[in-house]
């Protein structure tokens, strides 16, 4: 019988230290050849969420709880209903859609898209599959389950989101945002952990499912026309309040337990 998470404050805390030497060493080693042009220091910061599950699930149940927590990556058993994996991969390629719609219609010169040679688009694909997976055997395998057990999934989603924009924050003043930008970009995070709350609810709480969706998210804004500084023309209010308005469209929709809560 498998341990169920217990220790989400633990986790936070882990991370937080954790990434604090890669974020004092960004201010130091310049230069990165990563999508965005996010910092070099970024590729160990994202494995911090992994690493702190890991340690508290050892804790928690010895090695079979940590080997359990690495087999959620590819839970798709857990998805019941198909029609979500739908969900998972267009989700956020149809909020770009939007984006780049609306921006047209308000005036902004957006850029034409360029689609990348095949090599490319595999190896963002890879490269973001991977710090998806890192990241969601944290934020969802671990603090997610071990939250819902206390708290509603909206709740949840917040007490998960907030800790986790701000986790960006370094990244953010990194590559020279302003900080409307930033703020816009902070709140545009925290909307988008609650739609991965609500997507994870309704996978029957498969870890795969959003590693599935955080992975195209990431790789499609990558590829967005113009690229990332297109994608946040008007100081980001666009692009990040529409996912802000389709997120409180869900939990209107969905109510408090975002679909169902899992315990």
């Amino acid at each position: 019988m498998q341990t169920i998470p217990s220790h989400p404050w633990k986790f936070f805390i882990l991370v937080w230290v954790m990434s604090l030497p890669f974020w004092i060493a960004s201010y130091y080693i310049q230069g990165s050849n990563l999508p965005d042009n996010l910092p070099l220091t970024d590729i160990g910061a994202a494995l911090t969420p992994m690493i702190a599950a890991a340690i508290l699930r050892y804790k928690e149940g010895g090695t079979q709880a940590v080997k359990h927590l690495f087999a959620r990556t590819f839970d798709i058993s857990h998805i019941r209903n198909k029609k979500w994996l739908w969900v998972a991969v267009f989700l956020f390629p149809l909020l770009y859609v939007l984006t780049f719609i609306v921006q047209d219609l308000s005036g902004f010169s957006v850029g034409k898209f360029v689609f990348p040679s095949l090599m490319v688009l595999l190896g963002t694909l890879v490269m973001f599959f991977i710090a998806a997976t890192v990241e969601e055997l944290g934020y969802a395998a671990y603090a997610t389950e071990a939250l819902q057990k206390k708290y509603n999934s909206l709740m949840t989603a917040l007490i998960i989101g907030v800790p986790w924009a701000l986790w960006h924050l370094n990244s953010m003043i990194q590559i020279g945002q302003t900080p409307l930008l930033i703020i816009w970009g902070l709140l545009g995070t925290v909307a988008v952990r609650v739609l991965y709350v609500w997507l994870f609810n309704n996978t029957y709480a498969s870890v795969f499912a959003l590693i599935l969706c955080h992975t195209i998210a990431n790789t499609a804004r990558t590829n967005y026309p113009g690229g990332r500084s297109a994608y946040e023309l008007g100081e980001g209010m666009i692009a990040y309040g529409i996912i802000i308005i389709v997120t409180i469209i869900i939990i209107c929709i969905y109510g408090k337990d975002l679909g169902r809560k899992i315990k």
